[in-house]
């Protein structure tokens, strides 16, 4: 593989369920391609979307979504890191975030983005793929979209949720039963 890959995720907030993914630059076309995918895994009606401040997001939201979304833009602002001083390594000081309506009319006290920057995180940490200097990349695109594709049929059918008590499949109602790995290789064989 060569250069850097992005993990597009589509979460539904109150089930926890993935949607859908897309592995690709962070670019225009792949949000293109994500928000196609988008468009595919939901059925016709509005819902919410929250997204940070990635331009693209604009667009591809207001082309692939026009006629189900209402889009909400989440920005977390930080203080400037020239501020501190003797801090070698620590992130910067949370100052507030700053929500805008994009397009449609979204309901901005419920717009956010942390259900899905908590996923980001939970993903970093089960697929050491993703980790930052580590000897478990991937060398093919096709071997990371494979191994994050498992990895969010796991996470979606099998892991019981902490706050849910149940898979967000279940959740979704797209299932009725926590699913076994055997399960889950076997219905994924017969895809």
């Amino acid at each position: 593989m060569i250069g850097d890959a992005y993990t597009f995720i589509g979460l539904e907030s109150y089930t926890k369920l993935v949607v859908a993914f897309h592995v690709g630059k962070r670019d225009r076309i792949n949000t293109e391609d994500f928000v196609s995918k988008i468009r595919q895994a939901t059925a016709p009606g509005w819902f919410d979307v929250s997204t940070d401040a990635f331009q693209p997001y604009e667009s591809a939201i207001d082309a692939g979504l026009y006629d189900r979304a209402n889009h909400s833009q989440v920005v977390k602002l930080f203080s400037n890191r020239l501020d501190r001083v003797n801090e070698s390594y620590s992130p910067a000081r949370f100052v507030c975030v700053q929500k805008d309506a994009v397009s449609g009319n979204p309901d901005l006290d419920r717009a956010t983005t942390s259900h899905v920057e908590r996923k980001n995180g939970s993903l970093r940490h089960w697929c050491k793929r993703l980790c930052r200097l580590t000897y478990a990349f991937s060398r093919k695109w096709e071997n990371l979209r494979a191994a994050l594709a498992l990895h969010f049929a796991y996470y979606n059918f099998c892991r019981v949720h902490g706050s849910l008590r149940v898979t967000p499949a279940m959740a979704a109602n797209l299932s009725d039963h926590i699913w076994t790995i055997e399960e889950l290789v076997l219905r994924g064989s017969d895809a």
